[in-house]
C-alpha cells in the first residue's frame, strides 16, 4: 500500500509538473558553462539549493542526471517524481545514508552521468553548503557547476528551505556559474572555505535572481 502511495504521487506530480510549466517562460543563462564540458563528454555536478529543485527538475527533465535525494518518506515522493521526469536517484544524505549515497554518485559519474546535488537538504538550515557536499566532486574530479534560480511571481511554501513554486505565466530565470574544481588533496580546512565560497555564490545569484534562500516570505 506504501509503495502505491508513493508510485500515485509520482504519476500526479509528473503531470503537475508538466501542466504547470506549459505557462511560463523560462530563461537560462550561462549554459555555456557545462556544456562545454557535455561536448568532450565529461560529466559536470550541478549543485543548487534544495528550495529552488522545482523549475530545474523541469529544465533538466530526461537528461539522465543523478540527484542525490534522502532516505526519509519525503526523499521517496521526491525520488518517485523525478525518476519519472527522467533522473537517476542515488539515495543517501549528510545525514543519513551518507556513504551509500556517495558510492552511489561515484558510480553514476564514472558511468558518464551528470550529478546533482542540493548541499543543503535534507533538513537545512537552508542556504548553507555543507563541506561533506564536497567530497564527490574531491573524489571524482568533476567541475561543480552552481545554479540559482528565480521567478518573478511565485509561492514559498512554509517549509524549512522555503520551496519555490513559480505561478503561472510567471518567468523562470535559470542561472549557472563558472566552474569549481576541488582539488583530490584539498584539506579540511580548503572544503569548508570553498564549501563558503560556493554557498556565498549561490546566494548571491538567488538574491540577484529575486528569490533569496536566507529570508524566504512562506505563503508568498
Amino acid at each position: 500500500m506504501t509503495d502505491l502511495k508513493f508510485e500515485t504521487v509520482g504519476v500526479i506530480g509528473k503531470w503537475l509538473l508538466g501542466a504547470l510549466f506549459l505557462t511560463t517562460r523560462v530563461e537560462r543563462i550561462g549554459t555555456e558553462y557545462f556544456e562545454r564540458f557535455r561536448d568532450r563528454g565529461k560529466p559536470v555536478i550541478f549543485v543548487s539549493w534544495h528550495g529552488q529543485l522545482l523549475s530545474l527538475v523541469h529544465c533538466h527533465r530526461r537528461e539522465g542526471i543523478v540527484l542525490l535525494v534522502s532516505e526519509h518518506a519525503d526523499g521517496e515522493y521526491l525520488a518517485r517524481v523525478i525518476e519519472r521526469n527522467g533522473f537517476g536517484t542515488a539515495r543517501g544524505s549528510s545525514t543519513r545514508g551518507a556513504t551509500k549515497g556517495l558510492k552511489g554518485l561515484v558510480r553514476a559519474a564514472r558511468a558518464g552521468h551528470d550529478l546533482g546535488l542540493t548541499p543543503d537538504g535534507p533538513r537545512g538550515p537552508p542556504g548553507v553548503l555543507k563541506p561533506g557536499a564536497l567530497a564527490v566532486a574531491q573524489i571524482t574530479g568533476l567541475p561543480i557547476i552552481p545554479i540559482g534560480v528565480g521567478a518573478s511571481h511565485g509561492w514559498r511554501l512554509r517549509s524549512w528551505d522555503g520551496f519555490l513554486i513559480p505561478k503561472p505565466f510567471s518567468k523562470v530565470s535559470v542561472e549557472y556559474l563558472p566552474p569549481t574544481f576541488v582539488p583530490r588533496d584539498a584539506s579540511r580546512r580548503d572544503l569548508e572555505e570553498l564549501a563558503a565560497q560556493i554557498g556565498n555564490e549561490l546566494n548571491s545569484v538567488s538574491q540577484r535572481l529575486g528569490s533569496p534562500v536566507l529570508s524566504p516570505e512562506p505563503g508568498r
